[in-house]
């Protein structure tokens, strides 16, 4: 299987970037993979505390001043986790990191249940080429009185490298296509999230995954049986079936 990432900046403003990763396979085929943003010295993050819920958090000053805050979110847009830290240039390297509890990765929460955390130290450090995601994980098993124990660790090394654009046309096509829709994901999610002090996602609603309901929307929405006027209020109904928020 021939496989490219392609990592694409969809918003940029002083303070705050975002990117929307994807997948391209075979050179036919484009999943919408997971998004991170990034936003300077953010005062609080969504900690995530296991079985699909997530807590709000200050962060105190001493440790927001000169630190960014990645926000990783779900191919559907809902939370993932969330850290904050700062970038630093030491013996001619330019890297951030931190470490933070996490969902089980999409590779092994639908075939493992013997771990409920996945606590993720990333480091991301530049190269003249890209740059390398690296981490340092423990597998968790919290049980319910909060006590944690660690099953396993886990090494993970990614390497980035810039390729052509033109390798990446077939995704940049999907997203002209399809960023309307998703615009309306995003912003819904932050409107529900944004005054939120816990949160909690349901696994499914009316017998689907939000992954089904969002398919069969976006698929309604691209052959004009709902306008883009409607799209706001019908995002709003499928998220409103997972989410509960405090």
């Amino acid at each position: 299987m021939n496989a490219f990432e392609l990592v694409l900046p969809i918003e940029e403003q002083p303070g705050k970037l975002a990117l929307q990763h994807f997948l391209i396979i075979n050179d036919s085929m484009v999943i919408k993979h997971w998004r991170e943003e990034w936003a300077y010295e953010s005062t609080s993050l969504l900690h995530f505390k296991g079985n699909k819920t997530w807590v709000k958090m200050m962060v105190p000053e001493p440790d927001r001043a000169g630190a960014w805050t990645q926000s990783i979110w779900e191919v559907n847009d809902e939370p993932r986790y969330q850290g904050s830290g700062r970038w630093i240039t030491n013996n001619g390297k330019t890297y951030w990191e931190n470490t933070t509890d996490a969902p089980l990765p999409r590779r092994e929460y639908t075939t493992r249940n013997d771990y409920t955390i996945l606590r993720r130290t990333n480091k991301l450090v530049i190269t003249t080429e890209g740059y390398i995601h690296e981490q340092d994980n423990e597998k968790i098993a919290r049980a319910e009185d909060g006590t944690d124990q660690v099953i396993a660790l886990e090494k993970g090394y990614n390497t980035y490298r810039r390729i052509e654009a033109a390798e990446c046309t077939i995704a940049m096509d999907y997203w002209t296509k399809n960023n309307v829709f998703w615009a309306s994901v995003r912003k819904n999610w932050e409107q529900q999230l944004m005054n939120a002090t816990k949160v909690e996602v349901k696994a499914t609603a009316k017998g689907k995954t939000l992954n089904s309901h969002f398919s069969e929307l976006k698929k309604d929405w691209s052959a004009n049986k709902i306008t883009t006027s409607e799209l706001d209020g019908k995002v709003k109904e499928v998220i409103a079936m997972f989410l509960q928020t405090i």
